[in-house]
């Protein structure tokens, strides 16, 4: 008879390959939550500002976008300095103050723009036209650090641009003045992006996304405080009166508010425990799926040259972002 001896080595390495394989599992779990919910709560807050501004009565887009800054700022402190989420990051003098100060007004800049054209545009036009973020990123990068792409890269935003006046030629609601408002958000986005890489480049100097939001929250707060006053004087007396007739007003204002938090806090977890580029991806997906659902809940008209200039700069900014990685 032959006795087969057991390999004592045998039973330790199934355990290692099944404690990896269970670790692999909670790994994938957990960032498809966090893309989940990333994708809920950028999403979420875009459609609840469109309900709020054009559906609802509520014409305060500043007063809004004020909302969204002071959540940021309080949420941004318990998370950073109790949860300590992230370490903190401390200013280190009053330039890199300075600076942040002038990225958080430009940052204001594009969110109010932003919240003002969801009142003219429904905001399935509303994400075509921030699709071109690309194409005002790599003009201020040129006229502001004279970096040069490649052609082919340049090459690809001709579309995304193609794509957005084909959008508006068969945009049923269009209309000029929130066109303006969203195209001039757009471009203080990207703005701010590349002022961001100027600004903060020194390693004493950089900031974590965060931090980053810790700091400029406040400071847009006070800024947007006296602009509030002087442009939508009304606006406590009418979001009382709202409240009045609505018993889930304020539920929906801190909701949304939170939201705006959440939405920031998520895209630096995603970035963190994915890569840039499956954030870029994802980003392109989400404007698509944004898109669809908003069309679903306001019943707004779509046409098929508008669909179809939307996904001519959707195309052109995944291309964009193809050539750009390749042709470094």
């Amino acid at each position: 008879m032959n006795n087969k001896k057991k390999n004592p080595d045998q039973k330790p390495e199934m355990s290692s390959s099944s404690s990896s394989s269970s670790s692999q599992k909670k790994q994938t779990l957990f960032i498809s939550s966090l893309i989940l919910l990333w994708y809920t709560s950028n999403i979420g807050v875009l459609l609840l500002n469109k309900f709020l501004l054009s559906n609802y009565g509520f014409k305060f887009p500043i007063f809004l976008t004020m909302c969204h800054m002071s959540a940021c700022a309080i949420l941004s402190y318990l998370s950073i300095v109790f949860l300590k989420l992230v370490p903190l990051q401390h200013l280190k003098s009053r330039s890199q103050f300075m600076k942040v100060a002038t990225l958080s007004i430009v940052f204001c800049a594009s969110v109010v723009g932003g919240n003002v054209s969801l009142r003219y545009l429904p905001v399935s036009f509303n994400q075509a036209v921030g699709a071109t973020t690309p194409f005002f990123t790599a003009l201020f990068a040129y006229l502001m650090t004279f970096k040069r792409e490649a052609w082919v890269t340049y090459g690809a935003l001709v579309p995304v641009v193609t794509g957005v006046v084909i959008a508006s030629g068969g945009e049923p609601g269009f209309h000029w003045f929130g066109f303006i408002m969203c195209i001039s958000a757009t471009a203080a986005r990207a703005f701010k992006s590349v002022l961001q890489g100027i600004l903060l480049s020194s390693d004493g100097e950089k900031l974590n996304s965060m931090n980053l939001m810790l700091y400029m929250s406040p400071i847009a707060v006070i800024a947007l405080l006296p602009v509030t006053i002087v442009m939508e004087p009304d606006v406590m007396s009418v979001t009382l009166s709202l409240a009045r007739q609505h018993k889930y007003m304020w539920i929906l204002l801190l909701v949304n508010s939170v939201m705006a938090y959440s939405a920031n806090l998520l895209n630096f977890l995603v970035t963190k425990h994915t890569s840039a580029l499956t954030l870029q991806v994802l980003g392109n997906a989400k404007g698509a799926v944004a898109v669809v659902i908003s069309i679903l809940l306001f019943r707004n008209p779509v046409t098929v040259m508008g669909i179809g200039g939307y996904s001519i700069t959707v195309l052109g900014v995944v291309a964009y972002g193809e050539t750009k990685r390749r042709f470094r």
